[in-house]
């Protein structure tokens, strides 16, 4: 699995490439970028499709610098009754969280990188 290597806002830095766009972590550590939600700010189930057909133990969602982006009920349901744990945070504790996480589980990621 990757681990990040920096965030600041607009920015994150993983294996020595640079990303100012969105990005998903999937499980086998490939990344989907740019990452682009139906509704800016709101997480849906439709946003993580790609991700959640890899069957994660627990997704790690950064929420943006300032945690604008909030997961939308449905979605905190829909992962529940697949038995896939979600933690959302501000995208610099989110950063932490991963790479805390990253290979202990079958984990996957999104990081909104602004707001």
């Amino acid at each position: 699995m990757p681990l990040i290597a920096s965030y600041s806002f607009g920015r994150i830095e993983i294996d020595h490439k640079a990303y100012s766009n969105d990005i998903i972590i999937l499980p086998d550590g490939s990344i989907i970028c740019p990452w682009w939600r139906k509704e800016g700010h709101c997480l849906e189930v439709a946003d993580l499709d790609e991700l959640i057909s890899r069957k994660p133990e627990i997704i790690v969602a950064g929420t943006g610098a300032s945690g604008l982006m909030k997961p939308a009920i449905e979605l905190q349901e829909f992962l529940a009754q697949r038995s896939i744990e979600l933690i959302a945070q501000p995208t610099g504790d989110a950063v932490q969280t991963y790479n805390r996480l990253s290979g202990t589980r079958k984990i996957g990621a999104c990081f909104h990188l602004s707001c």
